[in-house]
């Protein structure tokens, strides 16, 4: 009886020290990720491609590529303690630069749950400059 307490303490804090480590995240929706851009004050970040940041982003966004080889020498400039909202074509990316980003420190953190083209297909601005 007691090695099963043990196991099961161990694993509720194995779960406990993860799920912190990662609250640092909110993945949320297009709506959300909109009302939260429109009322937090924070930085939004478009971590595709320059190609497709120039073809359209959200305004005042700026463009991090996460898959570039700079980008973690890029994110090492960014204020740790702002909030950022991170968005990409998809979510894949998003996701790999917010886990980069918990990884560098970061503590307040929107990831999109879904893509550009959703957040377009909502209705807001974009922007080609």
């Amino acid at each position: 009886m007691k090695k099963m307490v043990l196991v099961t303490l161990a694993a509720v804090a194995f779960l406990s020290a993860c799920s912190s480590e990662n609250g640092a995240v909110a993945k949320v929706s297009v709506d959300e990720f909109r009302n939260q851009i429109a009322s937090v004050n924070g930085v939004v970040i478009d971590v595709r491609t320059p190609e497709e940041f120039n073809a359209g982003h959200l305004e005042n966004a700026i463009n991090i590529n996460v898959e570039s080889s700079d980008f973690q020498s890029k994110i090492s400039e960014l204020d740790k303690n702002t909030t950022y909202f991170v968005y990409c074509k998809s979510g894949r990316r998003s996701t790999l630069a917010t886990d980069q980003m918990v990884d560098s420190g970061f503590t307040s953190l929107y990831n999109l749950n879904g893509g550009f083209s959703d957040l377009v297909n909502s209705g807001i601005s974009v922007s080609t400059n």
